[in-house]
């Protein structure tokens, strides 16, 4: 049984997060702690599966908690709880930065807090986090290079890449985007499952940690070398060829797709007709399947290359493991070498 502490500076919401957490009997919810300080008292002495930690309390905000613990060394496996709101999407988006794993979007009343929403998806990021390898937060070591196929490839040309990740994913891209050269010849369509509102706090911080230009993509925006797009959290994000031969982002408040909206597989299939000589595609940690249906689509119609992250360096070995079970990866790489791929394989301007 994972045992797991539960900090909340609300009596009701430490309550609420514990009966959910109890409900599963893979999961217990151990110890809870009121603020920041007593999670730290606690941290130095206990050792717990995960921590579901608040953003904002007294004594010790959980950014202020997850400085302490890099500091001193103290590991834990930190899964945030962050309501909508643009300061805490910031804040949320830096404690990735500290060290926090993923987020759940935290209700905004109790009848959303015992809905299923919450219930439901607090419940997915445990698992996903503590069932998979690579969920601890011990050092990753480098892996070497694997090279599965080498295709036919495009030596000069009109390239694109496209990006998909999920759970982790917020903090993986900390250690791939900023990597990026400012000169990166192709532009890059990013899909982060996240919800609305948390996706342009990313963009912004990723835009202030790169050469890269990053920004949250908008209707209409007409794809240029060296800026990556990341998809609005609540929208769908397609890649439409314009008659002049440019491509432009469109955005679609389509249903969402297995619960995700954006889905990356609506970005990958949009590109059917896209007027790009090779797409790159870009697998990283995530729960689920999402980009293996659009990927393997793809190659019926486009040339594409694709670098999936390896396992050790996932904070969970989904998605980039649906996508080399189906077949369809060429390299496979650890985190830290991802950027590295991608502009050796696009090349710069």
């Amino acid at each position: 049984m994972k045992n797991i502490l539960v900090v909340d500076d609300s009596a009701l919401m430490r309550r609420v997060i514990c009966d959910i957490i109890n409900t599963d009997s893979s999961f217990q919810a151990k110890d809870v702690c009121r603020d920041g300080l007593e999670a730290y008292e606690k941290l130095k002495k206990t050792s717990y599966d995960a921590v579901i930690l608040d953003v904002n309390m007294p004594k010790m905000d959980g950014l202020e908690l997850l400085e302490k613990l890099q500091e001193e060394h103290i590991k834990a496996t930190v899964i945030m709880v962050s309501t909508l709101t643009t300061k805490e999407a910031e804040v949320t988006i830096l404690a990735m930065e500290r060290g926090a794993v993923d987020f759940v979007e935290k209700p905004t009343n109790i009848i959303e807090a015992k809905g299923g929403s919450f219930k439901r998806h607090l419940l997915e990021v445990l698992r996903a986090v503590l069932d998979q390898p690579g969920s601890k937060t011990e050092p990753m070591e480098p892996k070497p290079v694997s090279v599965h196929r080498e295709p036919a490839r495009c030596p000069k040309g009109n390239k694109l890449v496209a990006l998909a990740c999920s759970t982790g994913g917020p903090k993986a891209l900390q250690s791939v985007i900023p990597l990026l050269p400012k000169n990166l010849d192709a532009p890059v369509v990013l899909v982060q499952h996240m919800p609305a509102g948390f996706t342009k706090s990313m963009a912004d911080r990723l835009d202030e940690l790169s050469e890269i230009s990053v920004k949250e993509a908008e209707e209409r925006d007409v794809l240029q070398k060296g800026t990556v797009y990341i998809a609005p959290g609540g929208k769908h994000m397609l890649v439409t060829k314009q008659e002049d031969g440019r491509h432009k982002i469109v955005l679609s408040d389509a249903p969402a797709i297995g619960g995700l909206k954006p889905c990356a597989n609506v970005t990958y299939e949009s590109l059917f007709e896209c007027g790009y000589d090779e797409v790159v595609c870009v697998v990283l940690t995530g729960m689920g399947a999402d980009g293996t249906q659009g990927i393997t689509a793809l190659k019926k119609h486009k040339q594409v290359y694709t670098i999936a992250q390896d396992a050790k360096s996932c904070v969970v070995y989904g998605m980039p493991k649906a996508i080399a079970e189906a077949g369809a990866v060429d390299e496979v790489v650890t985190l830290t070498e991802i950027a590295n791929s991608i502009t050796k394989n696009v090349g710069v301007r």
